[in-house]
């Protein structure tokens, strides 16, 4: 170990110095999922950013305690935000005692982020099971090896479950969906954009639902 390696980091002296372009509420959609889709769009295809479609989805179970995860969007449009899961994961089993759910999307590199707080319903088995096709042979075996959020004995155990699917599944053979795996739909009722400005006086513009389907627009400080 180096000298260097001895100090420790502190972290309140790490500073990044916010200079790109604001957010005004003339920028903005009508909707918010059509700003999320321009935003989008340019995390991906112009800021070519890792991952763009992974979020921070944070739960809470029926007694209040909160956990948080990194999953991936599968769709978005103007029904809500979609992910799948294993339905005996924490996640699942949270949302099915509260179905609150934030969403947030942290694209560091762009100064931006983006909060959805909504309510998370399942996606039907005939979308369920048309989205499971798209996936790669692996990752279908893989939902059923893996009891999700279980505690499990080894690594070992994991692999063995693995194996033996794939000999039964070879390359080719259609795998079943399996029943405890499907998907959530987040209808947003709050869509944050927070968009780094110099000085920590950043732009954060809220879409908040209306009762008649419309949209209203807040300003919050930072």
């Amino acid at each position: 170990m180096t000298d260097r390696d001895a100090v420790p980091l502190d972290p309140a002296a790490m500073r990044k110095h916010y200079r790109a372009e604001g957010l005004a509420e003339n920028d903005l959609a009508a909707t918010p999922v059509e700003q999320f889709a321009r935003w989008f769009k340019q995390a991906a295809s112009e800021a070519h950013l890792f991952e763009p479609n992974a979020m921070i989805v944070s739960t809470a179970d029926a007694d209040g305690r909160p956990s948080s995860r990194t999953v991936l969007l599968k769709q978005f449009d103007e029904q809500g935000f979609v992910f799948y899961t294993n339905y005996d994961s924490r996640k699942a089993r949270d949302l099915a005692d509260n179905p609150y759910v934030s969403l947030l999307f942290p694209w560091h590199p762009m100064a931006r982020q983006v909060i959805v707080s909504g309510v998370a319903r399942r996606t039907g088995r005939d979308e369920t099971a048309a989205y499971f096709r798209t996936r790669p042979h692996g990752s279908q075996l893989g939902a059923w090896a893996s009891t999700q959020s279980s505690v499990i004995p080894s690594r070992a155990e994991l692999d063995a479950s693995y194996a033996e699917l794939a000999a039964r599944y070879p390359e080719g053979e259609q795998v079943p969906v399996p029943p405890h795996w499907g998907g959530f739909r987040v209808a947003p009722r709050t869509v944050e954009f927070w968009q780094g400005r110099e000085n920590r006086l950043h732009d954060r513009l809220r879409y908040v639902a209306e009762q008649d389907g419309s949209w209203r627009v807040q300003r919050l400080s930072p």
